[in-house]
């Protein structure tokens, strides 16, 4: 009989905690792939060329949403507006193309060409998340309350920016010089839908922002601890306000692209979308109590969403259910994330004591 000695048996420990550890941090990637193959079996139609490029444009609108709410996340805090910036910045661009700035006062109407009307859309997206940012940083008021603040504000601006109707067929006109508008949601490039390049371009600068400059470091650090942060000189203000202002940022290019991909905009779109943005973030590893996250992971985290959604939507799974199985992957989400930071903590412990 073996006598199994006391260091031999931390090590084994460690062995299994560490292996653990690894299945935990790819665990979202796992869910990805297992998703993909259920779907695929139980829907014939779901691994077809077409489904899955419809598949990569809802993503891309969840994954921009999501972009933006990690970098909130991290910093410690939640825009729960962003659902809301998607439907008013899609309401100014589609007003902007259909009827003009119209000035009562001269008794006559603007229009502005279309890289002009997606600037002024874009910057009333960033404005919002200024706002946001201003009454968090400066007057200490909760991010929670704050955003559902805004989120209604936005929305009724929204719905009054046309009465509640919406503005269709967005192709403008020649005369007027504002066409274009639907490529930005059904155009190509090599092949590849422009709204997913979109996705590369902003998803290659927000990580390296995250990871090679110091306002990322300090993303972190705020986020981590924001005592600390401030002590060490980090200008904990600034930082918020920079993450509500991309995530505004970010909610008004989706806006922008549903909008095109439509050819109409609507009020009501986006609505609940904030949770869609949230659960992206945090199915992809990004903490809720701040400090944690990473970009690749809200996209691979945008993924599961997306294929979810479609997925359900083929077998015929009802809209309800499929709110109480969204919600359900969030809370097991959460579950996971702390399981996987106590086991992180034992890890740890292991070590210092090895």
């Amino acid at each position: 009989m073996n006598a199994i000695t006391q260091p031999e048996v931390k090590r084994d420990s460690r062995q299994k905690i560490s292996l653990g550890m690894i299945l935990l941090k790819a665990r979202t990637f796992i869910a990805l792939i297992i998703l993909t193959i259920v779907f695929s079996i139980v829907a014939p139609n779901f691994f077809s060329t077409n489904n899955l490029i419809l598949v990569a444009k809802h993503v891309t609108l969840y994954a921009l949403l999501g972009i933006g709410m990690t970098f909130v996340i991290v910093s410690g805090g939640i825009d729960l507006s962003v659902g809301s910036i998607v439907g008013l910045t899609g309401m100014f661009a589609g007003g902007l193309i259909y009827e003009g700035l119209v000035l009562p006062m001269f008794g006559v109407a603007i229009y502005f060409n279309i890289f002009m009307v997606m600037l002024l859309a874009v910057l009333l997206g960033v404005l919002v998340g200024a706002v946001n940012g201003i009454l968090i940083s400066r007057f200490k008021v909760a991010p929670f309350i704050v955003t559902l603040g805004t989120m209604y504000i936005a929305r009724g601006f929204a719905l009054l920016r046309s009465g509640g109707e919406t503005f269709p067929n967005l192709i403008g006109e020649p005369e007027l010089g504002n066409t274009g508008f639907p490529v930005l949601g059904a155009g190509n490039f090599l092949g590849i839908p422009i709204s997913i390049w979109i996705l590369i371009v902003i998803g290659l600068i927000a990580a390296y922002i995250f990871k090679k400059t110091p306002l990322g470091w300090h993303i972190f650090a705020v986020g981590g601890n924001q005592r600390a942060a401030e002590l060490s000189g980090v200008r904990v203000n600034r930082v918020k306000l920079f993450v509500y202002m991309f995530s505004g940022f970010c909610s008004a290019l989706v806006g922008l692209i549903v909008s095109s991909q439509l050819v109409a905009s609507h009020p009501a779109t986006g609505e609940s979308w904030e949770m869609n943005a949230i659960a992206a973030a945090v199915l992809g590893g990004t903490s809720m109590a701040g400090g944690i996250g990473t970009i690749g992971g809200t996209i691979v985290g945008a993924f599961v969403i997306g294929v979810l959604n479609d997925g359900m939507v083929m077998i015929g799974i009802s809209e309800f259910w499929q709110m109480v199985i969204k919600g359900l992957v969030i809370i097991l989400a959460v579950i996971v994330d702390q399981f996987q930071r106590n086991l992180q903590s034992k890890l740890a412990l292991m070590n210092k004591e090895a």
